[in-house]
């Protein structure tokens, strides 16, 4: 069949079952069946497909009208123009915490420090930050042992030197001290949260998605104990939900945190929280 009708066919079969991205997906699809990028696709849409690639590509599709994520179908997901590795151990990068790592950038200056990546999870962020500055020394920690793994993998894949990444429960496994920048996007949803039922999250493990205290525990834990691993001046930056950063800029100025502030993310809501660890001597 003509790579243009299969496209056709699989994007009414993902609108119909809900996806937001039907087109999108069924392309993403077919590259990775194919093994090529959306621009090849774009230029021989007319080709014809062999019967092994339909097949497995229709069996991909009815994977997704199940509601299988994109990026654990083919395994990949780009974050901040990396090409990630990803699988259902850990949350699928999104645009979202993106807004992590452009915050974090503004922080960074250019010469030598050290980053800490608190649940790391693929090692987006971690990576991300690595990438951008060759001259810091980036630390990822996730609980998840298969998690870790995963960022190892895709450290290598990558060529990201400066970066290193171990089993953890936050701080449990650390023996440094003095961090320039501790980033973090732990989890955050309430237990009911509605989003738990809906699209991909439905498939991400759900203890990298859910804290208690109606999803302010782990983010309150963090402003806490990461006073005792942040050196005298250092950031300290969290991504949230959009309806936590008040909370967050409360709590980080009660802990003695100063320059507290929010960013926005791409639609606008306060997704990242930060301030600064008091300077020596204050």
């Amino acid at each position: 069949m003509r790579l243009d009708i299969l496209l056709v066919q699989a994007t009414s079969r993902l609108a119909d079952a809900g996806s937001p991205s039907a087109r999108l997906d069924a392309e993403v699809l077919l590259c990775h069946v194919l093994g090529v990028d959306r621009t090849w696709l774009y230029t021989w849409s007319d080709r014809e497909t062999g019967v092994f690639e339909q097949a497995r590509f229709e069996a991909l599709v009815a994977a997704r009208e199940a509601g299988q994520p994109v990026a654990y179908l083919t395994g990949e997901r780009e974050f901040w123009g990396l090409p990630l590795l990803t699988g259902p151990s850990t949350l699928i990068p999104r645009p979202d915490t993106e807004t992590l790592v452009a915050a974090a950038l503004a922080r960074m200056p250019a010469r030598r420090g050290r980053v800490l990546d608190l649940g790391s999870g693929t090692g987006a962020v971690a990576l991300a930050l690595a990438s951008e500055r060759p001259d810091w020394h980036a630390v990822g920690i996730d609980l998840n042992p298969e998690a870790v793994t995963l960022a190892r993998r895709n450290a290598e894949r990558l060529g990201i030197a400066n970066v290193g990444f171990r089993v953890g429960d936050w701080f449990s496994t650390l023996d440094t001290f003095g961090f320039d920048i501790i980033v973090a996007n732990p989890p955050y949803l309430a237990d009911d949260d509605p989003h738990l039922d809906r699209g991909d999250v439905r498939f991400e493990p759900r203890g990298a998605l859910v804290a208690g205290d109606r999803g302010l525990a782990d983010l309150h834990h963090l402003v806490d104990a990461s006073r005792g691993r942040l050196a005298p001046g250092g950031w300290l930056l969290l991504e949230h939900g959009a309806d936590q950063a008040a909370a967050m800029r409360e709590v980080l100025r009660s802990k003695g945190y100063r320059d507290v502030a929010s960013e926005r993310d791409l639609a606008g809501h306060e997704r990242v929280s930060f301030g600064r660890w008091r300077e020596a001597g204050r």
